[in-house]
This record gives C-alpha cells, sequence and structure tokens, in this order.
C-alpha cells in the first residue's frame, strides 16, 4: 500500500467514508483516524498501530450538539466541554449505544472530545460520524507531532496522511471524568487539573491505577524509545554511565561539557509549554543517535509539566 502525505481534505473524507484510515493532524499529537461507529474501521485502527484490543479509543467530534448524540453528558461536563473545547481535554461519559463496544473496548463509557485544528474540524463537519482516532503511530511509541513522523511508522499501513504541520501542543490531551461530585484525572495534559478545580469549584483527584484500562493513555509502559530511557538527577546519572556514549534531554540548562554527553534543552528560555512541544520531537531525534543511553530529568510541577513527567516516566518504563 503507498502512503501519500497530502493536504486534501475531501480525498480525506472519502477514505473515511469507505472505512479506510486517515492520519489527521490535531493541536496535541497526529491522530489515526477511522469511522467510530464502524467496526471495521476500528479493527483496522487496531491492526495499524499493533494496539491492545483491550485500550479504548477517543471520539473526536465537531461540536457540543455531537457530543451529546454519543455520550450522556452531566451539567459539569458540560460546562468544561463549553469553555474548554476546542481544546486539548477529554471527557469521559456514559457512552449511548449509538457507540460500538469496539470503540470503547467493552466499556460502558466513551473518552469524546472536540480538537482544536482548523483543518480536521473542517473535516469532521464534512463527515456525518465521529473519528476514533488515537495516536498515529505503532502502539507504545513515541507520538508523532508532524506528518513525517506518522510516515516513519506506518508507511505502508495507511494510505492518506493530512498534513496540518508541526502540532501546537505536541503532548496527547488531558482524560478527566466527573465522579462523586469531584474530578478523576486519568490522563495528565495541557489542561491542568489547577485549570479544571478553578472553572468546576471541585476537587480534583488522580485517578487510581486500575487493573483494567478505562480510559486511553493508562497503559504503564508507553511514548518509548528504543533508547533506555533514565529519569534522574542529571548530573548523577551522568556519573553512573562514564564511559558511555550519552544523550540528555534537558528542561533549560545544557549539559554538552561532560565527556561522551550530547545535551538537547527543550527550553533555553525555560518555557514549560515549549518544552512539551518540543519533548516527543526530540526522542525521535534521539532516538536515531548512536546514543547507548537517554537522560533526563524530573521537569517542574507546574502548567503542563506533570504531563510531561507522565509521559517521561511510562517511557522509562520499558527498560526498567
Amino acid at each position: 500500500m503507498q502512503t501519500i502525505i497530502g493536504t486534501d481534505i475531501q480525498i480525506a473524507a472519502n477514505l473515511l467514508e469507505k472505512e479506510e484510515l486517515v492520519a489527521i493532524p490535531t493541536e496535541t499529537v497526529y491522530g489515526l483516524a477511522g469511522n467510530a461507529l464502524s467496526e471495521v474501521a476500528v479493527s483496522k485502527i487496531y491492526t495499524a498501530k499493533n494496539r491492545p484490543s483491550f485500550n479504548p479509543l477517543i471520539l473526536h467530534v465537531a461540536s457540543l450538539h455531537e457530543i451529546e448524540k454519543y455520550a450522556i453528558v452531566d451539567d459539569i461536563s458540560f460546562l468544561i466541554a463549553s469553555k474548554l473545547m476546542p481544546g486539548p481535554i477529554t471527557l469521559l461519559l456514559p457512552k449511548k449505544q449509538t457507540v460500538p463496544d469496539i470503540t470503547t473496548a467493552g466499556s460502558n463509557k466513551v473518552a469524546i472530545r472536540i480538537p482544536n485544528h482548523p483543518i480536521t474540524l473542517t473535516l469532521l463537519k464534512n463527515l456525518t460520524f465521529p473519528l476514533a482516532a488515537p495516536s498515529a503511530n505503532p502502539s507504545g511509541y513515541i507520538s508523532p507531532t508532524t506528518a513525517a513522523h506518522v510516515f516513519s511508522g506506518l508507511e505502508g499501513k495507511i494510505q492518506y496522511i493530512l498534513n496540518g504541520g508541526a502540532t501546537s501542543i505536541g503532548l496527547e490531551s488531558t482524560i478527566c471524568e466527573i465522579k462523586n461530585n469531584s474530578i478523576l484525572l486519568h490522563r495528565a495534559g495541557a489542561i491542568s487539573a489547577e485549570e479544571l478545580a478553578t472553572l468546576t469549584g471541585l476537587e480534583v483527584k488522580n485517578s487510581s491505577t486500575h487493573a483494567t484500562i478505562k480510559t486511553p493513555g493508562q497503559l504503564k509502559s508507553h511514548y518509548a524509545p528504543k533508547i533506555p530511557l533514565i529519569v534522574g538527577n542529571i548530573e548523577e546519572e551522568i556519573s553512573n554511565h562514564a564511559g558511555k556514549n550519552i544523550a540528555v534531554i534537558s528542561f533549560k540548562h545544557n549539559y554538552a561539557n561532560y565527556a561522551g554527553v550530547t545535551c538537547y534543552p527543550l527550553s533555553l528560555q525555560g518555557n514549560i509549554s515549549e518544552a512539551a512541544n518540543q519533548l516527543f520531537a526530540t526522542l525521535r531525534l534521539v532516538d536515531t543517535g548512536n546514543f547507548d543511553i537517554i537522560i533526563t530529568e524530573i521537569f517542574p510541577n507546574e502548567g503542563i509539566g506533570p504531563a510531561i513527567n507522565d509521559r517521561l516516566n511510562r517511557a522509562q518504563f520499558l527498560h526498567k
């Protein structure tokens, strides 16, 4: 199968209507999209990504009205959606029967959001169905933030990549759920717990670990490069791995003066949002190098910082 990168929304729509897959741009990462109401299309998503069938998918829709077509929306969830969508926030809601079980991995809840990207919003408005769209990469690997990233991972597995340029945020959406008059945070993202608490007046709690995967983004090992990655004190870890060819991914400091170290600061100005935007692209770049190990640090616990730390912790889990 030939994989083409292009900007033709109609070509993408035609393929999706035929139950084929298309990679789509969003503000977070590129998604591998298929008709969320089609068991055939959803099965193709799991196959193309080699994604575990117990890992549910996120529905992408064009409007608040569309959310109410596929899920039961409580007042607080509607408030969050009306204030923060389109944007990098996903709500976990009781699903309606129109959503097939394969899309939610058998759960009676569905994760749903409105992406904030003009190309994909136009595409969604031209379709009569929502799109299921996990990240457009082989399961477990670093999420794609450009069309070229998608091509490198899925060439020959899908026909079309809708090119919308580099993503503006670079990390997957925040996933939350209203439960027992509080907010459960299932996955950290650009919308912080503090923002949700301020908006709703509710306490935000981190979702506890479950044996059953209830939302996307709960796998312990995920976003992982092929080269082993360690999160810790950078100077200590450089000393611990002396003699190796080391890549350091830091927040703002440059460690290139250490022997055997190539350093990739994510934001020399110390901007946490810029660091998040550069994280996945930098991990992919480093993973193509001749390094023995990747060392990175714990990022500031502010804004999107917890989401960066979440992705790095999952990336290192594979090599523990």
